[in-house]
This record gives C-alpha cells, sequence and structure tokens, in this order.
C-alpha cells in the first residue's frame, strides 16, 4: 500500500521549479514580443498584434506540446531515434532544394507551408540529441574504438552540418557540433580524441569564416563595432544603446525608442536589447534569474538519472536550451559574434518555441523518473 502510494505521487509529480522559470520566460517574452513589434506589424500588415498573436498561438501549441510529452514514455523517443533522424534530414534537404525554402537574408533556412513558416534546425537538435543518447548509451564496451565510438554519429553530425552550410548557417552547424562534442564527452569518449576533434572543427569553422566576406564583416563588427557605426557595427551598436537608455528601472514598457525601426530584429534576435531598454537592469536580471533556475533544475534532473540513456537525454536537451540562451544573451552583451540566435521561449518564432517546449515536456518526464 505505502509503495502504490509512493509510486502515484512519482508518476504524479511536477517540477513546479522548472515549470515556473519556462512559463515565466514565455510571459515575459509574449510581453516583450507585443511591445518590440508592434510597430513593424503595424506598418507590415496593419495589424499591431500580428507577431503577438502568432507567439501566443505558438505558445498554447507548445503547452499541449509539453503536456503531451509527459504522457509519452521515454523508450519512444529513443526506439525512433533514425526515423526522427531520418525526417531532419529531409527537412534540411527541402529548405535547399525544394519550392517550399524560403530566402531570407541571403539564406534558405525556412520551410514555407503557406498557414505557418518552420525553421528546420530547431526540431533538428532535438532529433540529433535522441540519436546521439542511444548511440553513446548502448556503444560503452567500445566507445574507446574511433571507427565504433565514434565515427558513426560523427559523420551524421557531419552530414546534418553540411545541409546546413548550403542553406547557409554556420552558426547551425556549428551548434550541431557542439551538441555532438559535449554528449560524447558525457558519454565517455577519451578526452584526447575529442580534443583532436574540436581543433579539426574550429579549423574548419575558421576556413568557413574567412571564405565569405559577410562572414569576416560580422567578426569585425564583434571586435570593433563603433568603428563603423552605420554599417558593419550598426546592430551592435544600437543593441548597447537599447541597454545604455534603460540603465536600472528602464524607460518603461511600451516606451523604447530602438523598436522604431533603428535595431533590426528588435522582436526576434534582439529582443533582450528592448526589454533592457524598456524594463532596465532589474528586468533583465528577472530574465538572468529565470535562466538560472531553470539552469539549475537541469542540473539536478541530468545528476538524479540513474539509467546513462536517460542522463544523456537530459543532458543533450538542456543543453539545447541552455547553450541557446547564453548564446543570444551574449551577442546582445556584445561578448560573442552576432549570429542569428534566438533567446529560447523570449524572442518571437514558433519553431524555437515549439521545440523548446518539447524539450522542456521530456525534461519534466524525465525528472519523474529520476
Amino acid at each position: 500500500m505505502v509503495n502504490s502510494f509512493k509510486d502515484y505521487n512519482r508518476n504524479s509529480h511536477i517540477d513546479y521549479w522548472l515549470l515556473i522559470a519556462v512559463l515565466g520566460l514565455s510571459i515575459i517574452g509574449l510581453i516583450m514580443v507585443f511591445s518590440s513589434s508592434a510597430i513593424l506589424a503595424k506598418q507590415n500588415y496593419n495589424n499591431k498584434l500580428y507577431f503577438f498573436e502568432r507567439q501566443l498561438i505558438f505558445f498554447f501549441i507548445g503547452i499541449i506540446i509539453m503536456l503531451i510529452s509527459l504522457k509519452i514514455p521515454v523508450k519512444f523517443w529513443i526506439k525512433f531515434k533514425y526515423v526522427f533522424v531520418s525526417i531532419g534530414i529531409c527537412l534540411l534537404a527541402l529548405t535547399v532544394c525544394s519550392p517550399l525554402g524560403i530566402e531570407a537574408g541571403n539564406a534558405k533556412r525556412w520551410l514555407d507551408f503557406k498557414f505557418f513558416t518552420f525553421q528546420p534546425l530547431e526540431i533538428v537538435k532535438v532529433f540529433l540529441v535522441f540519436y546521439l543518447a542511444y548511440f553513446y548509451a548502448n556503444k560503452q564496451d567500445k566507445i574507446q574504438s574511433f571507427g565504433i565510438g565514434i565515427l558513426p554519429p560523427l559523420v551524421i553530425t557531419l552530414f546534418l552540418s553540411a545541409l546546413l552550410i548550403l542553406q547557409p548557417d554556420l552558426g547551425g552547424a556549428a551548434f550541431l557540433l557542439l551538441l555532438f562534442l559535449s554528449v560524447a564527452f558525457v558519454g565517455g569518449v577519451p578526452l584526447g580524441k575529442l580534443f583532436g576533434l574540436g581543433i579539426a572543427g574550429i579549423g574548419g569553422l575558421l576556413f568557413f569564416i574567412f571564405s565569405a566576406s559577410y562572414r569576416i564583416k560580422r567578426v569585425e563588427a564583434f571586435l570593433h563595432p563603433f568603428s563603423d557605426p552605420g554599417d558593419k557595427g550598426y546592430q551592435l551598436v544600437q543593441s548597447f544603446y537599447g541597454l545604455a537608455n534603460g540603465g536600472l528601472l528602464g524607460v518603461g514598457l511600451g516606451e523604447g525608442k530602438q523598436k522604431f525601426f533603428y535595431l533590426p530584429e528588435a522582436h526576434n534576435d534582439f529582443i533582450l536589447s528592448i526589454l533592457g531598454e524598456e524594463m532596465g537592469f532589474i528586468g533583465l536580471s528577472i530574465v538572468f534569474l529565470l535562466v538560472l533556475i531553470l539552469f539549475w533544475r537541469w542540473l539536478k534532473i541530468v545528476l538524479s538519472q540513474e539509467d546513462l540513456e536517460n542522463k544523456l537525454l537530459a543532458f543533450g536537451l538542456g543543453l539545447i536550451l541552455l547553450v541557446g540562451m547564453f548564446l543570444n544573451m551574449g551577442v546582445v552583451l556584445g561578448v560573442l559574434p552576432p549570429k542569428g540566435v534566438t533567446m529560447p521561449f523570449v524572442s518571437y518564432g514558433g519553431s524555437s518555441l515549439l521545440s523548446s517546449f518539447l524539450c522542456v515536456g521530456i525534461l519534466l518526464k524525465l525528472e519523474r523518473k529520476g
């Protein structure tokens, strides 16, 4: 009787701290999407609620996805890993070589399904983690062998990365490689082999950066943004202005100036700059606190898993969220080169929001198991 009650209590339990962090970030995101996009939406669609309404719809769909994933056994995601990876390959290929691919900013990274657009990279990250968690949990006896313990997942990761580079999306490719190296490290791959792969990856990254003039400009803008504030450094400089204008308490919600077409991607990649301008250091601190809570609960979930497959799955899914957050914050604050990385749960974007809620749903399920 007592054991039955314990099992029921464990299976019905939910990590409220993680849920509070995620919902808090999402609600702040909804408020800031409306504030930062209303002017643009009014000009382009004659409806200042255009972006807010779409984000709100994706928010509710994301909640449904999270609740459904809480009911799905964790083994389901691992069982169909090859199906998911194959779907990811097909989606990335469609962006490059089909009429569904949308070109924006000299890149084809989205698929147009008429009623909505979708960025395959966001879900491909999750699919790759499913495969990596399975592989490194079930190849422990062969992990010392490069041909068996490293090469198969490396080939799959490089193939997905190659499809991203064709878009082109070098940052997305680097993200997938970082996922591979991180999960492989936690999975027990010898550090010496990972170090060699890391050096090779950095070399490849530098090659692609210096082979394209626009990427060189991004690096120059990061290093010396104020040397050319009207061109190369424009976006970063405007982000700094927004943060500086906010001060401690901000200029007030809805009162920011940078969203008046001064700061490109105000409701997307640089939404934290608008938040900093309107809600000040206090507002940004609340966001950082929620990220810290998410980081704390993620570590707890990872460390509580007794099964290696579940441990690697939790590690990889949380890494997707947290690396995305740190990269976005780093770009906005000027400590990383400008790159189109959204802030999970906060930035506008249905693809990112849905895949992020899927990650959280599986993490909540794993927390119960742990």
